[in-house]
């Protein structure tokens, strides 16, 4: 193995044998050629040979079509063989993977396009016609990915063919070795508070993500049901390929198929949405709970009913607080003792809580969380092509993360809110978070989001929007009641608002904009205009300053 001193006199740069997706993927196949890396949604498998082989076949079709090392290459490909191929040949010849989410269209799309600095689109068959409805932004080339895709053609690009990735051949040698700090994704923000940006990821910055969880082993398999084109996806693939461990890939989460994908796959370990502990929290328990290979289980965030989920199911439970920026920068202890906690700061980490001018605030007292590393390059290093954002998010030497956090005095960290999510009613702050916790917590339940819409007192008033479990039916005014009990009466919603189901991203995150943009729509419930107000409870008297000389 190569040493970090070969590369650097810095002790805390990891080295490209350990990081950079080449150097690891040469290694694990040299290493445990026969050892099963991915085992697919069909049955099918690839061992870390057979992996190898297809990348470098793809890596060499690549060059073939003109990607040199360092260009921009956009991907959008729903998870699959080939997103996970064309994803590792980008790399294997030094260029940059930039992935699309592929429920994007229209101004959305546009902006991703055009801030990518691609020529080469690599896409699903079915999502190509959505390009007739933007500026190309300078994309130049493409190559078309499932059902007859060979008979296509878009006029205005240069049309490569499919065949060619599984074309026998070698890539060439590169210009120059890739190194733990170049590029080696950009992965798009949600876009929930303006246009996604594009996250700078360095191989360092992923390869810090992937070692930053130390439960895990070359004997654990990751099963991966978030996309490849988020981190929370692309994350999860890389941590086992660093550590010489395997993976599952299918295409997303799915309540009904959850366990019997985790039996199949004989998966040890996933990341859960905290949505997602819900879901599978009220399906009815049945003798199978404890039948199945799930040993580790990381929620983010960490759910009302963690605990239940860990006693029931028979796993670990860890949490953590990342973003595509950072790398996994606080992590929980098993089982945390803490309701609410995201953990602590892992090693190298260094993390405070501050006000608007970034001094920090007491202990218990709610701020930002900023962050960095004693490491260079363990986080992204800005925004590509945006370099306001980066200075905005970067001011002070410290990442902004944008989140609302309180530090307890045992250096635990938790979770108020988004800054931009924190509803402001009658003088009085209201975390949307807090209010979605109880609510969830009511048995028929399923999902629930939280936004503050114009009051015409000024400020906010609170909207709830909920989703029941399959099969139940939720009353506004009976979930008001059970509120009262359970809420400040300051954040008890004035409007609720019951949907079949709330509208997500592909990574299930319940799109609060979109709710937030409905406002009180038709079918939205005032308690209000129902006669139903709650007040402050009054307080019995304490008596007059004169009691206290008698």
């Amino acid at each position: 193995m190569q040493t970090t001193s070969a590369i650097s006199n810095d002790p805390r740069v990891l080295s490209p044998d350990v990081c950079v997706l080449r150097h690891v993927l040469d290694r694990n196949a040299a290493a445990t050629p026969d050892k099963v890396f991915v085992c697919f949604d069909d049955g099918h498998e690839w061992t870390y040979a057979q992996t190898l082989v297809t990348v470098q076949r793809a890596a060499a079709a690549l060059q073939r079509m003109g990607v040199a090392q360092g260009d921009h290459v956009l991907t959008w490909l729903p998870n699959s063989p080939d997103a996970l191929r064309i994803w590792f040949a980008i790399n294997y010849i030094g260029a940059v993977y930039v992935p699309m989410n592929v429920a994007w269209r229209g101004q959305v799309l546009e902006n991703a396009v055009r801030i990518s600095g691609a020529r080469l689109l690599i896409s699903h068959v079915d999502l190509v016609d959505r390009l007739h409805d933007i500026d190309g932004c300078g994309l130049t080339d493409l190559l078309l990915i499932g059902p007859e895709a060979s008979s296509r053609r878009l006029s205005g690009f240069q049309h490569h063919d499919v065949a060619e990735l599984a074309a026998v051949g070698q890539p060439g040698p590169l210009e120059r070795p890739v190194m733990p700090w170049d590029n080696q994704m950009i992965i798009y923000t949600s876009g929930t508070t303006g246009p996604s940006k594009g996250v700078l990821c360095t191989y360092m910055h992923c390869g810090s993500c992937a070692l930053a969880f130390a439960p895990l082993t070359a004997d654990d398999r990751n099963l991966v049901n978030l996309p490849l084109f988020h981190m929370s996806g692309t994350g999860a693939v890389y941590r086992m390929l660093v550590k010489g461990g395997s993976i599952a890939l299918v295409e997303a989460f799915d309540t009904r198929s959850f366990w019997d994908t985790v039996r199949r796959t004989q998966s040890t370990y996933l990341t859960l949405l905290g949505a997602m502990v819900p879901f599978l929290l009220k399906e009815p328990p049945g003798p199978g709970d404890r039948d199945h290979t799930l040993r580790v289980v990381n929620i983010v965030p960490l759910a009302d009913g963690f605990r239940e989920f860990g006693d029931r199911f028979g796993v670990e439970v860890y949490t953590v607080f990342n973003m595509t920026e950072t790398s996994w920068p606080i992590i929980s202890e098993r089982d945390p003792e803490t309701l609410g906690t995201c953990g602590r700061p892992r090693p190298g980490v260094f993390a405070r809580v501050v006000d608007e001018n970034d001094i920090d605030v007491e202990p218990g007292k709610t701020g930002e969380l900023v962050l960095r590393t004693d490491a260079p390059w363990a986080m992204s290093h800005g925004y590509y092509g945006n370099p306001e954002a980066t200075a905005r998010a970067w001011r002070n030497g410290w990442f902004h993360t944008g989140d609302a956090f309180r530090q307890n005095e045992r250096g635990e960290f938790f979770f108020v809110d988004r800054m931009k999510d924190a509803i402001r009613r009658r003088g009085e702050n209201i975390s949307s978070f807090e209010v979605e916790a109880a609510i969830n917590g009511h048995p028929d339940i399923r999902e629930v989001a939280v936004v503050g819409v114009p009051s015409e007192f000024g400020e906010d008033e609170v909207l709830a929007v909920v989703a029941p479990v399959e099969g139940r039916s939720v009353e506004a005014a009976c979930l008001l009641d059970w509120l009262r009990p359970r809420l400040a009466h300051f954040m008890i919603p004035r409007y609720i608002r019951i949907m079949p189901e709330l509208p997500k991203t592909p990574t299930q995150k319940i799109q609060k904009h979109l709710l937030r943009a409905d406002g009180v729509s038709t079918d939205t419930w005032d308690r209000e205009a129902a006669g139903l107000r709650i007040r402050r409870e009054k307080l019995a008297s304490l008596g007059s300053a004169g009691d206290i000389s008698q």
